[in-house]
């Protein structure tokens, strides 16, 4: 068996899927829809919305066969988005690469796939959109035309995700986005039995940056904060823009305690950045820590409203202190 090679853009194809937003998120009938079509034109039992993550592939949607998941070093995908076109194997028994593969010699074998990879409109190949058989089977150039069609209208509905969970402002995700994310990996952790902590956001004095620069110096702030956040925090947290200048961060893992040393941090880099850019403001921000307990749990709208009251009162006391 021949492992996939990692691409020589790994690192960023990794930021462009994850930019998505869309990994790990429920099934949808708009992508279902798709592998269902697939499997009725080809007739083939499974078709998959497979994308490709550091170390496995996971299915946006799969018709045919159970599963979430599945080891990246075995996949099929993995070799597919190394090519720029569809990658058809008509017989896997014949190929060096699958002829022993595990998906190949065990029960219900693959002996047929074809892949077409999908690409995010910055160009990266983050998955594919494929066909499985367990017999041996021709696939012609007009197949490839129909699988590609296909593979662009998933592409387009990958596009459209980020569209709706992506702040336009900021690039960073919105607030539809957190509320369906954040609760997912909540959902995670409580499973898992691991911590986690919210905080709120909210930028100081934002209205007089507004009243005395202009509203555009004020959106510029907004992106210079959102660009600090994208600086500080893992790939693990969930950050977004709430709307006006309100943000809000889920560290997956980690306690109040490690929480707050992040957010000092972040104050300090925000600081440097604000600085270094030779702005005509500081960024200040009063925030609201709580932390999830994984053996009592609160939903993401409690958690929410408990770090608003929290941040409310830190600002309230900021400026008394002033």
């Amino acid at each position: 068996m021949k492992a996939p090679a990692l691409p020589a853009d790994e690192s960023y194809r990794l930021a462009q899927l994850r930019a998505l937003n869309i990994l790990h998120t429920p099934a949808e009938e708009r992508f279902d829809r798709l592998t269902r079509l697939a499997r009725r034109l080809f007739g083939v039992p499974i078709a998959l919305v497979s994308l490709l993550e550091e170390d496995h592939q996971w299915f946006k949607s799969i018709a045919g066969q159970s599963g979430e998941t599945a080891p990246r070093n075995t996949s099929f995908c993995g070799h597919a988005i190394l090519q720029d076109d569809v990658m058809v194997v008509e017989n896997a028994l014949e190929d060096e690469r699958f002829h022993d593969n595990p998906l190949v010699t065990g029960e219900n074998p693959v002996r047929f796939y074809a892949g077409c990879p999908l690409r995010t409109p910055a160009g990266a190949k983050v998955g594919t959109l494929c066909i499985v058989d367990h017999h041996a089977r021709a696939f012609d150039a007009d197949d490839c035309h129909t699988l590609r069609d296909l593979a662009a209208m998933a592409e387009a509905e990958l596009v459209a995700f980020q569209t709706a969970t992506s702040d336009e402002l900021t690039q960073i995700t919105n607030r539809r986005g957190f509320m369906t994310l954040g609760q997912l990996a909540l959902n995670e952790c409580q499973l898992k039995q691991l911590p986690a902590s919210l905080t709120f956001l909210d930028l100081d004095r934002f209205k007089e940056i507004n009243d005395t620069l202009g509203h555009r110096e004020g959106d510029r702030a907004l992106m210079d904060f959102a660009d600090a956040m994208k600086v500080s925090f893992r790939h693990a947290d969930l950050f977004a823009r709430l709307g006006g200048d309100e943000f809000v961060v889920l560290f997956n893992g980690l306690q109040q305690a490690d929480a707050e040393g992040v957010l000092e941090r972040f104050d300090r880099l925000l600081q440097k950045q604000t600085r270094d850019l030779n702005r005509r403001y500081q960024l200040h921000f009063s925030s609201g820590i709580v932390e999830f307990d994984p053996h009592h749990p609160l939903s993401l709208e409690q958690l929410l409203e408990s770090s608003d009251e929290r941040m409310y009162a830190a600002k309230k006391l900021r400026k008394q202190t002033r």
